[in-house]
């Protein structure tokens, strides 16, 4: 048998194509955190890569962020170069006339300025220095700043995308806490002189349950926290219900460490005992469970309540807000933003059926980590 060598594969273009592409994509993670002076200071020797310019300055609209290549003493003409290129808002050359240089061999004695859009609105530019302009400089930089702002765009929609779920999240608290605050108040209060040390319970779960709600860092939590808000949450109904509310949980222990976003279990629990058994003279049981299932965690919160009509269900999933629903479209959303739409809720209810709603959520997603 022959031994293995290693061979170049590929014609001289098909590699020049890859080193092309591997080196945008050593810029992109930089400018997918949008323009400032860290991502382009992270950014800017792979744009100099790229272009295979002397030299190549990132910037805002103000002035320089970051310089990369020889002739950075003609960084201080370069707020310059801004102003006048967002004047006529389109690629221009500057000559020799326009960077004057006393140094001796410099190669940046001209620049081609192509500024940075985000939509409509510019946002900086991309300076390429080089000994002579030419028409392929001039073109090439278009190009390359035309690819930036494309990674810029994403960088404000995954930033409008992040407040859009943080907003959620506030929209969900302030749905859930005044219901449930006063139940459960009015439940430990029940208890303060008949059973103290249970009312004292009752209270050290109510501040544990609302202290994790209300936390501020992190759109992500373990599946294992946020399991024990939902503990909380129905001790705490518990107390209100007695023996009316029965739970059984189900839990797998190797998808506990599973990252979830924050408040994504509760809210079904709690739809299920507001919506489920509250209007049910015996009350009901709730059951929840959670398993692995290969690639993803599977998680199920089901009552044997009055069960909902279907198209209820596809309003509140819809987005419908005049539809009573504790969080259902609220999670729902969330869950597509974060994973994509084949990650949305599914509910299967009909009237005096009960309802299951079941989640599914990747073990391992880029960007989530609790």
């Amino acid at each position: 048998m022959r031994p293995w060598r290693r061979r170049h594969l590929g014609t001289d273009a098909d590699r020049a194509t890859f080193r092309t592409l591997h080196t945008a994509a050593l810029a992109s993670p930089a400018l997918r955190a949008g323009l400032t002076r860290d991502s382009a200071e992270r950014a800017v020797r792979h744009l100099r890569t790229l272009l295979g310019t002397p030299a190549v300055a990132l910037t805002d609209t103000a002035g320089l962020l970051a310089w990369d290549g020889a002739g950075q003493h003609h960084a201080d003409r370069v707020p310059d170069l801004v102003q006048q290129t967002l004047e006529r808002t389109g690629t221009r050359a500057f000559g020799r006339e326009d960077l004057r240089c006393g140094e001796s061999g410099c190669p940046a004695r001209t620049a081609v300025v192509s500024p940075l859009f985000v939509e409509d609105r510019v946002v900086g530019t991309l300076q390429a220095f080089a000994p002579v302009s030419t028409a392929g400089l001039a073109r090439a930089t278009e190009e390359v700043a035309q690819w930036v702002s494309g990674q810029l765009e994403l960088a404000e929609l995954d930033d409008s995308r992040t407040r859009l779920m943080e907003a959620e999240v506030r929209a969900l608290r302030a749905q859930i806490s005044p219901h449930f605050v006063y139940n459960s108040l009015g439940a430990i209060a029940s208890f303060v002189r008949t059973d103290p040390d249970r009312a004292r319970e009752l209270l050290l779960e109510f501040a544990d349950f609302t202290r994790y709600s209300f936390r501020r860092h992190g759109d992500f939590t373990t599946l294992a926290e946020e399991l024990r808000s939902v503990e909380r949450y129905l001790l705490l109904e518990q107390a209100r219900f007695g023996d009316r509310l029965r739970v059984t949980l189900s839990i797998a222990p190797e998808v506990l460490p599973v990252a979830v976003p924050f408040l994504c279990i509760q809210p079904l629990v709690e739809n299920a005992v507001r919506h489920g058994l509250e209007s049910v003279e015996g009350g009901g049981h709730i059951r929840i469970t959670a398993r692995d299932q290969d690639q993803e965690c599977l998680i199920e919160v089901e009552d044997d309540g009055v069960g909902e009509e279907p198209e209820h269900v596809r309003r509140v999933l819809a987005g419908d807000r005049s539809v009573d629903s504790v969080g259902l479209g609220n999670v729902d959303g969330r869950l597509r933003a974060v994973y994509g739409d084949e990650y949305g809720l599914v509910v299967e209810t009909a009237p005096g059926a009960g309802t299951k709603v079941v989640v599914r959520v990747p073990k391992f997603h880029p960007g989530v980590h609790a």
